[in-house]
């Protein structure tokens, strides 16, 4: 069992599955209920912090960093995000819901694929775990047709790659539930709006809406 961070939730998923669709719905829905009572904050990674839009920059094709680079990259990042000020754990301290579109699962995920387990484990194991971990499930084929039109492709944005990951995410659930988070395993492939009320569904449940 970790340290578990109340009041933080995590979308994770694969590409196309959703996250950054269904972490705005969410935020609409808590904007027109005004709950919890003392107020929430949306944020995603890699995070607008120095590290995190050099990661972007890599995601874009722009520059070429090693896989061990990107990891350790997206561990800084996460440490910023999470202790800095005005980061995860600042908000969750003074009782606000915090929703984040990707987290440490990601990383265990992609970077473990990119360049083995240990490196990413080594340097996120210490990180606390959210409350509650949302995993978006799609067919990776539905997925791929999603992004098919996007303007920019992102390194990791292609079939057998994506098939991959998937497999990779549902292999760590139970090592999630493990470490402490709830998880819940959400069906992507519905309409947006199916989705965002299964997301509403267990995210409503935590004891802050109480």
């Amino acid at each position: 069992m970790k340290n578990i961070i109340r009041n933080f939730v995590v979308l994770e998923g694969t590409d196309g599955s959703g996250t950054t669709t269904q972490l705005a719905m969410l935020e609409n829905k808590l904007k027109l209920t005004k709950m919890p009572p003392n107020g929430f904050f949306m944020t995603c990674e890699p995070s607008d912090r120095a590290a995190g839009a050099l990661i972007r920059t890599a995601l874009r094709k722009e520059i070429f960093l090693r896989p061990e680079t990107m990891a350790w990259l997206f561990a800084a990042d996460r440490n910023e995000h999470l202790y800095s000020n005005d980061g995860i754990l600042e908000h969750c301290n003074r009782g606000e819901l915090v929703v984040s579109d990707r987290y440490l699962l990601s990383s265990y995920v992609y970077q473990g694929l990119e360049c083995g387990d240990t490196l990413p484990h080594m340097l996120n194991s210490p990180f606390p775990v959210p409350e509650l971990l949302l995993y978006l499930d799609i067919d990776i084929e539905i997925a791929q047709h999603r992004i098919e039109n996007r303007t920019i492709r992102e390194i990791y944005e292609n079939l057998e790659f994506q098939r991959k990951v998937r497999d990779k995410y549902l292999s760590l659930m139970d090592e999630c539930r493990n470490d402490g988070s709830r998880v819940v395993v959400i069906d992507a492939s519905q309409n947006p709006e199916k989705v965002a009320d299964a997301v509403w569904r267990a995210v409503s449940n935590l004891p802050i809406f109480i």
